[in-house]
């Protein structure tokens, strides 16, 4: 029996060509909106340096966008500099106008209601929370407070369902990867929806739409409706990370590290795909939290797993993890290659204890209360140079604290990367400069430089990778 939900319309057909032209139009926004009040709306009109509306135009390009390929959140601009949107109070509620909107996000003159459904989740996210900081409704001084303000977000956007067991896999993987580990993805997404789980993703294309198409396909045999496709992401990335096409709930999250929470936070399991620096970052933001002392108690199950082509990606890594963190961080995650019938029911059996341990705690099953996220994980990480050049990466820290400062370490890549705050600040002064201690630079510049040679750090349009970094010894 051929279970393979790679078959799809485009894998028959050559590849369309490109669609440059342009449309605009006036639309209804579908579902979850209904009305702005004045100063909302005035807010999104805003063009100043603290309005929202260069926020909302960079969303709004990345959602009609869907399924760009580019690293380069420049580059989407460049294509369409001409393009905005308003947002128009009416009587009978708002409408969106937008201006030289890309044409691929219409058919025959109507915008495809699935990007419609995303713009309105742009605007949603985008209003609620500027409206909120501005009106002191989050208190982020205190972990509490910024825990509570990834609740509200997430509870806003209707994300969380409290009459559902947990069911919720969150899969994590590099946007820029082969075909086979994209294949590979679907695969295991497929026998993840086979068991009646959803999937929860970055919402970009590469690892995060294979599980997603994989888990349609399953879904669909199963006759199961009302699927979840969460798509979880924040301004600095979806700029570059356009949302994939079966994303149906997107969420906004103000920074990088309000939506690792996120992820953490309404997970129930995480499955790890081939990925870049973006994925080692978030690995060592959840292996950091697992290693707190606080969260001792805490059962979140961790797969790594690709096809048989990528297992030394996942032996470097594994290798990493353990000289910089200690051979006990083995025993937070399973690596499991070329079966994807073996990950679900990983997942499937690591889901059961998490209902079982949230029975005997009396924790939510639609949000990890009980999680620890140390207010330092908390805080936005702004990767200057001085700031990239000050982090600890040294041996005898608590592991927890080195986890943490890698992880941004990771982040400030990322940046240098894609984002477009991080090109620009490499482009003025350089390559930022990463130090600490002999052994664990050399075995990290030893893993980047894989990374480079199996093409999962790219440059829109074929250029060389050239370094955002440079690894310095002491």
């Amino acid at each position: 029996m051929n279970t393979n939900p790679g078959s799809r319309v485009e894998d028959y057909l050559p590849p369309r060509p490109p669609v440059h032209g342009t449309v605009s139009a006036r639309i209804s926004p579908s579902g979850g909106l209904d009305v702005l009040s004045r100063n909302e709306v005035a807010m999104l009109h805003d063009v100043s340096a603290s309005g929202l509306h260069g926020l909302l135009r960079r969303c709004a390009l990345a959602v009609l966008t869907s399924g760009s390929e580019s690293d380069d959140p420049r580059s989407t601009l460049d294509r369409y500099p001409d393009f905005d949107i308003q947002v128009l109070q009416q009587d009978r509620g708002i409408k969106l106008e937008l201006r030289n909107a890309p044409a691929q996000a219409f058919v025959d003159g109507q915008i495809i209601r699935g990007i419609n459904e995303l713009l309105v989740a742009v605007v949603r996210d985008i209003v609620y929370a500027s409206t909120s900081l501005a009106a002191g409704t989050f208190d982020l001084g205190d972990s509490v407070g910024v825990t509570h303000a990834v609740f509200e977000i997430l509870r806003n956007a209707r994300i969380l369902k409290p009459h559902a067991d947990p069911n919720l896999v969150v899969c994590w993987g590099g946007h820029s990867i082969a075909r086979h580990e994209y294949d590979y993805s679907k695969l295991v997404g497929y026998q993840l929806g086979l068991r009646g789980l959803d999937i929860c993703t970055g919402c970009g294309p590469g690892a995060m739409k294979g599980p997603m198409k994989g888990a349609t396909i399953a879904h669909a045999k199963q006759r199961r409706r009302h699927n979840r496709y969460i798509g979880i992401t924040e301004p600095g990335i979806i700029a570059a990370e356009s949302p994939n096409p079966i994303v149906n709930h997107l969420v906004i999250l103000p920074d990088i590290e309000k939506r690792l929470e996120a992820f953490v936070r309404i997970g129930h399991g995480i499955v790890v795909f081939p990925g870049g620096v973006g994925t080692a970052e978030e690995i060592f933001y959840l292996l950091g939290l697992m290693l707190h002392p606080d969260n001792a108690g805490q059962v979140l199950p961790l797969v790594l797993t690709g096809p048989r082509q990528s297992a030394s990606y996942f032996e470097q890594i594994d290798r990493f993890l353990k000289l910089a963190l200690g051979d006990a961080i083995g025993k937070y995650y399973q690596i499991i290659i070329d079966d994807p019938h073996a990950v679900a029911k990983a997942m499937s059996r690591g889901i059961d204890k998490v209902r079982e341990r949230r029975l005997d705690t009396k924790d939510a099953f639609f949000f990890n209360w009980a999680l620890n996220v140390p207010f330092a994980y908390q805080q936005p990480f702004r990767p200057t140079h001085e700031a990239m050049a000050d982090l600890r990466l040294q041996r005898g820290r608590p592991p927890h604290e080195l986890a943490a400062d890698l992880r941004r370490a990771f982040s400030g890549i990322v940046a240098g990367n894609v984002k477009e705050e991080g090109l620009r600040a490499i482009e003025r002064a350089g390559p930022y400069e990463i130090r600490g201690d002999a052994g664990i630079m050399s075995a990290l510049d030893e893993m980047l430089r894989a990374f480079i040679a199996q093409h999962r750090m790219k440059l829109p349009g074929g250029k060389t990778y050239q370094p955002c970094y440079r690894i310095d010894a002491n």
